[in-house]
Protein backbone atom coordinates (compact mmCIF):
# COMPACT_ATOMS: atom_id res chain seq x y z
CA UNK A 1 0.00 0.00 0.00
CA UNK A 2 2.73 2.46 0.98
CA UNK A 3 6.16 2.66 2.57
CA UNK A 4 6.81 3.51 6.23
CA UNK A 5 10.26 4.82 7.13
CA UNK A 6 12.17 7.74 8.57
CA UNK A 7 12.99 10.81 6.48
CA UNK A 8 16.44 9.73 5.12
CA UNK A 9 14.99 6.41 3.90
CA UNK A 10 12.02 8.39 2.56
CA UNK A 11 14.43 10.13 0.20
CA UNK A 12 16.14 6.93 -0.90
CA UNK A 13 12.95 4.97 -1.58
CA UNK A 14 10.88 7.74 -3.15
CA UNK A 15 13.67 9.00 -5.43
CA UNK A 16 13.16 12.59 -4.23
CA UNK A 17 16.18 14.18 -2.54
CA UNK A 18 15.51 15.40 0.99
CA UNK A 19 18.31 17.97 1.05
CA UNK A 20 18.25 21.56 -0.09
CA UNK A 21 15.38 23.99 -0.39
CA UNK A 22 13.28 21.49 -2.39
CA UNK A 23 13.25 18.88 0.37
CA UNK A 24 9.45 18.83 0.72
CA UNK A 25 7.86 16.28 -1.61
CA UNK A 26 4.46 17.96 -1.21
CA UNK A 27 5.52 21.52 -2.11
CA UNK A 28 8.16 20.45 -4.68
CA UNK A 29 9.30 23.37 -6.86
CA UNK A 30 6.64 25.67 -5.39
CA UNK A 31 8.50 25.93 -2.09
CA UNK A 32 9.45 29.31 -0.64
CA UNK A 33 12.47 28.04 1.27
CA UNK A 34 15.73 29.98 1.01
CA UNK A 35 19.33 29.73 2.22
CA UNK A 36 20.30 31.85 5.21
CA UNK A 37 23.16 34.22 4.41
CA UNK A 38 25.17 33.74 7.61
CA UNK A 39 23.87 30.40 8.87
CA UNK A 40 24.24 28.71 5.47
CA UNK A 41 21.26 26.44 6.16
CA UNK A 42 17.98 26.28 4.28
CA UNK A 43 15.10 27.93 6.08
CA UNK A 44 11.32 27.67 5.64
CA UNK A 45 10.81 30.92 7.55
CA UNK A 46 7.80 32.91 6.26
CA UNK A 47 6.75 30.02 3.99
CA UNK A 48 3.43 29.39 5.67
CA UNK A 49 1.38 32.56 5.27
CA UNK A 50 0.37 31.24 1.86
CA UNK A 51 -1.62 28.47 3.62
CA UNK A 52 -3.75 31.01 5.53
CA UNK A 53 -7.18 32.28 4.42
CA UNK A 54 -6.87 35.19 1.96
CA UNK A 55 -8.34 37.71 4.40
CA UNK A 56 -6.16 36.69 7.36
CA UNK A 57 -4.33 39.65 8.92
CA UNK A 58 -0.93 37.91 8.97
CA UNK A 59 -0.82 37.96 5.16
CA UNK A 60 -0.50 41.75 5.08
CA UNK A 61 1.80 42.15 8.07
CA UNK A 62 5.08 43.76 6.95
CA UNK A 63 6.82 43.84 10.32
CA UNK A 64 6.36 40.48 12.07
CA UNK A 65 7.69 38.27 9.27
CA UNK A 66 10.14 39.16 6.49
CA UNK A 67 10.95 42.85 6.34
CA UNK A 68 8.42 44.80 4.33
CA UNK A 69 6.87 41.75 2.64
CA UNK A 70 3.25 40.75 2.27
CA UNK A 71 2.23 37.28 1.12
CA UNK A 72 -0.85 36.83 -1.05
CA UNK A 73 0.35 33.60 -2.72
CA UNK A 74 -1.83 30.50 -2.94
CA UNK A 75 -0.79 27.17 -1.38
CA UNK A 76 1.27 24.84 -3.61
CA UNK A 77 -0.89 22.62 -5.84
CA UNK A 78 -1.32 18.96 -4.91
CA UNK A 79 -0.20 16.89 -7.90
CA UNK A 80 -2.22 13.83 -8.86
CA UNK A 81 -0.35 10.49 -9.01
CA UNK A 82 -0.61 10.54 -12.81
CA UNK A 83 1.01 13.99 -12.94
CA UNK A 84 3.88 12.74 -10.78
CA UNK A 85 4.25 9.65 -12.96
CA UNK A 86 4.45 11.78 -16.10
CA UNK A 87 7.36 13.64 -14.51
CA UNK A 88 9.40 10.63 -13.45
CA UNK A 89 8.67 8.00 -16.09
CA UNK A 90 11.63 9.07 -18.24
CA UNK A 91 14.17 9.06 -15.39
CA UNK A 92 16.63 6.19 -14.85
CA UNK A 93 16.03 3.70 -12.04
CA UNK A 94 19.61 3.88 -10.84
CA UNK A 95 21.99 6.84 -10.66
CA UNK A 96 25.42 6.88 -9.09
CA UNK A 97 25.44 9.16 -6.09
CA UNK A 98 27.39 12.36 -6.68
CA UNK A 99 28.37 11.35 -10.22
CA UNK A 100 25.27 11.45 -12.36
CA UNK A 101 22.53 13.98 -11.68
CA UNK A 102 19.33 14.58 -13.58
CA UNK A 103 19.19 17.96 -15.34
CA UNK A 104 17.63 20.63 -13.16
CA UNK A 105 18.33 18.84 -9.88
CA UNK A 106 18.18 21.33 -7.01
CA UNK A 107 16.73 24.05 -9.28
CA UNK A 108 13.22 23.02 -10.25
CA UNK A 109 13.15 19.43 -8.94
CA UNK A 110 14.91 17.07 -6.51
CA UNK A 111 14.43 13.80 -8.39
CA UNK A 112 17.45 11.52 -8.11
CA UNK A 113 15.95 8.49 -9.91
CA UNK A 114 12.70 6.75 -10.77
CA UNK A 115 11.76 4.62 -7.79
CA UNK A 116 11.36 0.92 -8.48
CA UNK A 117 7.95 1.12 -6.77
CA UNK A 118 6.60 2.76 -9.93
CA UNK A 119 6.86 -0.70 -11.55
CA UNK A 120 3.95 -1.82 -9.36
CA UNK A 121 0.79 -1.63 -11.53
CA UNK A 122 -1.21 0.25 -8.88
CA UNK A 123 1.49 2.66 -7.72
CA UNK A 124 0.52 5.41 -10.16
CA UNK A 125 -3.03 5.34 -8.74
CA UNK A 126 -2.06 5.64 -5.05
CA UNK A 127 -2.88 8.97 -3.45
CA UNK A 128 -0.49 8.25 -0.57
CA UNK A 129 2.69 6.42 -1.54
CA UNK A 130 5.27 7.51 1.03
CA UNK A 131 4.30 8.30 4.62
CA UNK A 132 5.95 11.19 6.41
CA UNK A 133 7.04 9.54 9.66
CA UNK A 134 5.35 11.37 12.52
CA UNK A 135 7.73 9.82 15.06
CA UNK A 136 10.77 11.26 13.28
CA UNK A 137 9.16 14.68 12.66
CA UNK A 138 7.83 15.00 16.19
CA UNK A 139 11.25 14.18 17.67
CA UNK A 140 12.90 16.82 15.47
CA UNK A 141 10.21 19.41 16.18
CA UNK A 142 11.00 18.80 19.82
CA UNK A 143 14.23 20.77 19.18
CA UNK A 144 12.10 23.68 20.35
CA UNK A 145 12.91 22.33 23.83
CA UNK A 146 16.66 22.80 23.29
CA UNK A 147 16.15 26.34 22.00
CA UNK A 148 13.95 27.40 24.92
CA UNK A 149 16.29 25.71 27.42
CA UNK A 150 19.25 27.32 25.62
CA UNK A 151 21.17 24.03 25.43
CA UNK A 152 24.69 24.74 24.24
CA UNK A 153 25.42 23.13 20.87
CA UNK A 154 21.78 22.14 20.30
CA UNK A 155 19.94 25.44 20.38
CA UNK A 156 19.02 26.96 17.03
CA UNK A 157 19.60 30.43 18.42
CA UNK A 158 23.27 31.42 18.11
CA UNK A 159 25.34 34.36 16.87
CA UNK A 160 24.86 33.46 13.19
CA UNK A 161 21.13 33.15 13.80
CA UNK A 162 21.08 36.64 15.32
CA UNK A 163 23.03 38.03 12.35
CA UNK A 164 20.49 36.50 9.97
CA UNK A 165 17.70 37.87 12.14
CA UNK A 166 18.87 41.42 11.53
CA UNK A 167 18.89 40.76 7.76
CA UNK A 168 15.40 39.30 7.42
CA UNK A 169 13.38 40.60 10.37
CA UNK A 170 12.56 43.76 12.33
CA UNK A 171 13.34 42.68 15.89
CA UNK A 172 15.76 45.18 17.34
CA UNK A 173 15.50 43.69 20.83
CA UNK A 174 16.99 40.37 19.65
CA UNK A 175 19.83 41.64 17.46
CA UNK A 176 23.45 41.38 18.61
CA UNK A 177 24.50 44.19 20.95
CA UNK A 178 27.91 45.79 21.39
CA UNK A 179 29.71 46.06 24.75
CA UNK A 180 31.69 49.16 25.66
CA UNK A 181 34.86 47.16 24.95
CA UNK A 182 33.72 46.51 21.38
CA UNK A 183 32.76 42.85 21.81
CA UNK A 184 29.38 41.63 20.60
CA UNK A 185 26.94 39.76 22.83
CA UNK A 186 23.53 38.14 22.45
CA UNK A 187 20.70 39.71 24.47
CA UNK A 188 18.43 37.30 26.31
CA UNK A 189 15.49 36.37 24.11
CA UNK A 190 11.95 36.31 25.48
CA UNK A 191 11.58 32.69 24.30
CA UNK A 192 14.49 31.38 26.42
CA UNK A 193 14.43 30.53 30.11
CA UNK A 194 16.77 32.03 32.66
CA UNK A 195 19.29 29.81 34.47
CA UNK A 196 17.08 29.67 37.57
CA UNK A 197 14.04 28.71 35.49
CA UNK A 198 16.04 26.00 33.70
CA UNK A 199 17.06 24.48 37.04
CA UNK A 200 13.44 24.63 38.21
CA UNK A 201 12.44 22.59 35.13
CA UNK A 202 15.18 20.05 35.92
CA UNK A 203 14.04 19.83 39.58
CA UNK A 204 10.43 19.33 38.46
CA UNK A 205 11.46 16.63 35.98
CA UNK A 206 13.64 14.91 38.59
CA UNK A 207 10.66 14.57 40.93
CA UNK A 208 8.23 13.57 38.18
CA UNK A 209 6.61 10.13 38.43
CA UNK A 210 4.69 8.72 35.48
CA UNK A 211 2.15 5.83 35.44
CA UNK A 212 3.73 2.41 34.98
CA UNK A 213 4.18 1.63 31.30
CA UNK A 214 3.26 5.13 30.13
CA UNK A 215 6.83 6.23 29.49
CA UNK A 216 10.37 5.52 30.53
CA UNK A 217 11.86 7.03 33.68
CA UNK A 218 12.17 10.65 32.57
CA UNK A 219 13.73 11.69 35.89
CA UNK A 220 16.97 9.98 34.86
CA UNK A 221 17.31 12.51 32.02
CA UNK A 222 17.43 15.56 34.32
CA UNK A 223 20.85 16.85 35.38
CA UNK A 224 20.13 19.50 38.02
CA UNK A 225 23.74 20.52 38.63
CA UNK A 226 24.41 21.34 34.98
CA UNK A 227 20.88 22.48 34.23
CA UNK A 228 20.45 20.06 31.34
CA UNK A 229 18.07 17.37 30.14
CA UNK A 230 20.00 14.62 28.36
CA UNK A 231 19.52 11.12 27.00
CA UNK A 232 15.90 11.39 25.91
CA UNK A 233 14.77 8.73 23.42
CA UNK A 234 12.19 9.14 20.65
CA UNK A 235 9.29 8.02 22.83
CA UNK A 236 10.45 10.28 25.69
CA UNK A 237 10.28 13.21 23.28
CA UNK A 238 6.82 12.00 22.17
CA UNK A 239 5.48 11.99 25.74
CA UNK A 240 7.16 15.28 26.64
CA UNK A 241 5.98 16.99 23.45
CA UNK A 242 2.33 16.04 23.83
CA UNK A 243 1.83 16.15 27.62
CA UNK A 244 4.60 17.92 29.51
CA UNK A 245 5.81 20.74 27.28
CA UNK A 246 3.17 23.34 28.31
CA UNK A 247 3.82 22.56 32.00
CA UNK A 248 7.60 22.71 31.72
CA UNK A 249 7.49 26.08 29.95
CA UNK A 250 4.67 27.63 31.99
CA UNK A 251 7.01 30.45 33.13
CA UNK A 252 7.39 31.76 29.56
CA UNK A 253 5.51 34.91 28.50
CA UNK A 254 1.96 34.20 27.38
CA UNK A 255 2.55 35.14 23.73
CA UNK A 256 5.35 32.53 23.59
CA UNK A 257 3.70 29.83 25.69
CA UNK A 258 0.38 29.82 23.82
CA UNK A 259 1.67 28.75 20.36
CA UNK A 260 3.97 26.15 21.98
CA UNK A 261 0.91 24.76 23.80
CA UNK A 262 -1.01 24.73 20.51
CA UNK A 263 1.78 22.72 18.86
CA UNK A 264 1.61 20.24 21.73
CA UNK A 265 -2.16 19.89 21.31
CA UNK A 266 -1.78 19.48 17.53
CA UNK A 267 0.53 16.49 17.86
CA UNK A 268 -1.61 15.01 20.62
CA UNK A 269 -4.76 15.25 18.48
CA UNK A 270 -2.91 13.94 15.42
CA UNK A 271 -1.69 10.84 17.29
CA UNK A 272 -5.11 9.88 18.70
CA UNK A 273 -6.18 6.29 18.16
CA UNK A 274 -9.34 7.55 16.46
CA UNK A 275 -9.66 10.67 14.32
CA UNK A 276 -12.64 12.36 12.68
CA UNK A 277 -12.49 13.87 9.22
CA UNK A 278 -13.98 17.15 10.40
CA UNK A 279 -11.30 17.36 13.13
CA UNK A 280 -8.56 16.79 10.55
CA UNK A 281 -9.97 19.62 8.43
CA UNK A 282 -9.80 21.94 11.45
CA UNK A 283 -6.23 20.81 12.22
CA UNK A 284 -5.20 21.39 8.61
CA UNK A 285 -6.57 24.94 8.80
CA UNK A 286 -5.14 25.73 12.24
CA UNK A 287 -1.57 24.52 11.98
CA UNK A 288 -0.46 27.20 9.45
CA UNK A 289 -1.72 29.79 11.95
CA UNK A 290 0.31 28.14 14.73
CA UNK A 291 3.44 28.13 12.55
CA UNK A 292 2.95 31.80 11.72
CA UNK A 293 2.68 32.59 15.44
CA UNK A 294 5.98 30.79 15.99
CA UNK A 295 7.56 32.70 13.09
CA UNK A 296 6.72 35.95 14.89
CA UNK A 297 8.77 34.74 17.89
CA UNK A 298 11.65 32.47 16.85
CA UNK A 299 14.53 33.36 14.47
CA UNK A 300 14.60 32.16 10.81
CA UNK A 301 17.26 29.55 11.69
CA UNK A 302 14.68 27.65 13.75
CA UNK A 303 12.50 26.78 10.74
CA UNK A 304 14.18 23.91 8.92
CA UNK A 305 12.32 21.22 6.94
CA UNK A 306 11.22 19.41 10.12
CA UNK A 307 9.29 22.49 11.28
CA UNK A 308 7.66 22.74 7.84
CA UNK A 309 6.60 19.12 7.23
CA UNK A 310 3.88 18.96 9.96
CA UNK A 311 1.79 21.28 7.80
CA UNK A 312 1.13 18.24 5.55
CA UNK A 313 0.51 15.66 8.28
CA UNK A 314 -3.22 16.25 8.66
CA UNK A 315 -3.67 15.85 4.89
CA UNK A 316 -1.78 12.54 4.94
CA UNK A 317 -3.83 11.34 7.92
CA UNK A 318 -6.99 12.08 5.98
CA UNK A 319 -5.69 9.82 3.18
CA UNK A 320 -4.05 7.07 5.22
CA UNK A 321 -5.91 6.92 8.49
CA UNK A 322 -4.66 7.07 12.11
CA UNK A 323 -0.98 7.78 12.57
CA UNK A 324 -0.42 4.75 14.84
CA UNK A 325 -0.53 2.46 11.78
CA UNK A 326 1.86 4.57 9.70
CA UNK A 327 4.84 5.49 11.89
CA UNK A 328 8.09 3.87 12.92
CA UNK A 329 7.50 2.99 16.59
CA UNK A 330 6.51 -0.68 15.97
CA UNK A 331 9.58 -1.23 13.81
CA UNK A 332 11.92 0.69 16.13
CA UNK A 333 10.80 -1.51 19.04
Amino acid sequence: MWIINDFPAYGMLSGWGIHGKLACLHCMEHTKAFRLYHGGENSWFDSHRRFLPNDYAFRRNKNAFKKGEVDMDVPPPKLTPIEVWNRVKGYPKVTESGVQKIDGYGEWHNWTKRSIFWDLPYWKDNLLRHNLDVMYIEKNFFDIFNTVMNVSGKTKDNEKAQMDLSLYCRRKDLELKCHSNGKMYMPKANYTLSLDQIKQVCHWLKDLRMPDGYSSNLSRCADINRGKVIGMKSHDCHVFMECLLPIAFSSLPTHVLNPITEVSHFFKDLCCTTVKKEDLNVMEQNFPIILCKLERIFPPSFFDSMEHLPIHLAYETRLGGPVQYRWMYPFER
